[in-house]
């Protein structure tokens, strides 16, 4: 408990801030870029760093705002991703300055490294107008996502405590009630490592997933018909797999007793998201494939791509894309929860052992 102790004692309230605020930051980032691959606004701006000649943040306001929309939604989208890039400074100051724990030292370090390295990507994906550069840009910014909301995370109550009383009084009533029965204890940790495995691989498949997905949405025009079909059979059978997984999990969590009430609601929510996700991924295929239209065509699949053009086109397959992103989220949330919680149970494990010895 004196390490509990002392870890809250080197948070400091700004610290927690600034990393909420970037993580609330970086999301509706991804959205905006989302919206730049599905309007193919991607080369509005043809220059990096400046816009059109202007240094990025002295470009005419009026220009922005009232030119057209693929320029709007291109340099917004280079702005807001400066807005990130300069609270990311922000907190590995403040965290270099008052947190002593090493390791966190250390982690906001490379958070600034991949913002920057991310900001650099998609400025050579631009001056050199290249698809694959765009589809990597859009794969390693969920990526940061999730690191941004595990840094929040570690400056949460969750963290410095994820083991309550109530969890605790509960837990040694179990116990009392089954006069420690050992075989008892080992189910519930038999339980508690097989949510934890299902969280690992769920967020492994969800990211694989999302890899899928920038595959389809930034493929070569030169490509086939066949190849395109097949990676996007690939995408829906890998729907398939993601939703069992986030189904098993939901259902070992459930089963996991003594689990503290965050973990639980996430499992719910991640639940009812990718039902959301579901959804808004048939109105997806519904929207590109020009479903049933279009369904009859090459078997399964259009031999075209209907451009989405449009308020309502462009936000469900954006929308598509970016719930994918938060479904990724938390399924490394969970994965973070649980980890801290079986690190924090085994130290309290230890000592009570070196006390009762």
């Amino acid at each position: 408990m004196m390490s509990l102790s002392a870890t809250n004692g080197r948070m400091n309230r700004w610290s927690r801030r600034l990393a909420l605020l970037l993580t609330v930051l970086t999301f509706p980032l991804i959205w905006v870029g989302g919206l730049v691959t599905t309007t193919d606004a991607g080369m509005a701006v043809p220059d990096w760093p400046n816009t059109y000649g202007y240094n990025m943040f002295l470009y005419p306001w009026e220009s922005w705002l009232l030119g057209p929309w693929d320029l709007f939604i291109e340099h917004g989208h280079r702005l807001l991703a400066a807005l990130v890039g300069m609270v990311t400074i922000a907190l590995m100051v403040v965290v270099l300055k008052t947190d002593a724990r090493s390791w966190m030292r250390k982690l906001v370090i490379v958070a600034l490294v991949a913002v920057i390295a991310q900001g650099i990507l998609g400025g050579v994906r631009v001056r050199l107008n290249d698809v694959t550069l765009a589809m990597i840009h859009g794969c390693t910014g969920p990526a940061f996502l999730v690191l941004t909301t595990i840094i929040a995370v570690m400056f949460s109550k969750f963290w410095q405590n994820p083991v309550s009383p109530e969890l605790s009084a509960a837990e040694a009533d179990n116990k009392n009630e089954q006069n420690e029965d050992s075989e008892f204890i080992e189910d519930d940790k038999q339980q508690f490592n097989a949510a934890l495995r299902l969280a690992r691989l769920t967020t492994i498949l969800v990211y694989c997933q999302l890899i899928l997905g920038a595959s389809i949405r930034h493929i070569p025009v030169t490509t086939s018909p066949q190849t395109y079909s097949l990676l996007v059979i690939f995408h829906i059978g890998m729907a398939v797999a993601v939703t069992g997984h986030i189904v098993m999990l939901c259902l070992a969590i459930r089963c996991t007793k003594n689990l503290p009430q965050s973990i639980r609601s996430g499992a719910k929510q991640m639940g009812l998201l990718i039902v959301v996700q579901l959804l808004m991924g048939i109105g997806t295929w519904v929207l590109k494939f020009g479903w049933p239209a279009g369904l009859g065509n090459n078997r399964y699949l259009a031999d075209h791509l209907v451009v989405t053009q449009g308020w309502f086109q462009s936000h469900v397959v954006t929308g598509h894309v970016a719930i994918g992103s938060v479904i990724l989220v938390m399924a490394a949330l969970l994965t973070t929860r649980l980890l801290r919680l079986q690190f924090v149970t085994q130290q309290l494990e230890a000592t009570e052992v070196i006390e009762t010895s």
